[in-house]
């Protein structure tokens, strides 16, 4: 079964470029419907996990679930009955795996992210992207992006990028930014978004799937 996976550092454009590609062969794109499909199974609002999708929980997060267990009344809300703690990190990122496994076994798709390069690391039949631009173009997308100014936009950069890389290595132990670990590194300051998608494409008639 074909897939391709493409991973991205932000403000890279990966995903306008799985968008494109997906499009031009017609296979089924899971980007943001990961996120839908995790809350879903896990039962949970869809803010919370987009909150923690890509990361791994910090020192913070894991000292108030402690406190949380041993002493509930904590953490409870005026007028609240129960506490309710924020479900383990590795409860996520499994329901996330099964949500990857899912989608892998409707073959011709195209998954944005999520650790799906790590999961998928050793399947055969699967094409590993990995977008990126010089951290100059990435702050200027950023900021238009988001609408920041420089500073705030070098911290969202930083702090996006190395919640994925922790995430990777947290969860997998695989570096997320070796691009040994890929079999195209797209740069998208180089390449424009619609050729680069030409060349994710190319690579997959290369392989054989169209």
């Amino acid at each position: 079964m074909a897939v391709i996976t493409v991973s991205r550092q932000y403000a890279s454009g990966g995903s306008e470029i799985a968008a494109l590609v997906a499009r031009r062969l017609g296979w089924d794109l899971i980007d943001n419907e990961f996120v839908d499909r995790v809350a879903q199974l896990a039962g949970l609002p869809r803010d919370e996990v987009e909150r923690r999708e890509e990361r791994v929980e910090g020192f913070v997060d894991r000292l108030a679930r402690a406190l949380a267990g041993s002493s509930p009344e904590l953490f409870m809300t005026a007028g609240a009955a129960t506490a309710t703690a924020a479900p383990p990190e590795e409860e996520i990122v499994r329901v996330t795996e099964v949500v990857i496994a899912e989608a892998v076994q409707h073959d011709r798709v195209v998954l944005v992210g999520r650790g799906a390069q790590a999961y998928l690391g050793q399947r055969s039949g699967t094409l590993h992207v990995y977008c990126v631009a010089p951290l100059e173009v990435r702050i200027q997308r950023a900021m238009e992006r988001l609408k920041v100014d420089r500073k705030e936009a070098v911290r969202t950069i930083h702090e996006i990028d190395e919640g994925r890389r922790r995430y990777v290595k947290a969860h997998y132990g695989r570096q997320w930014d070796d691009p040994a670990n890929y079999h195209l590194v797209l740069n998208t300051d180089a390449f424009r978004y619609e050729q680069c998608a030409e060349l994710v494409v190319e690579a997959t008639k290369r392989r054989g799937w169209i």
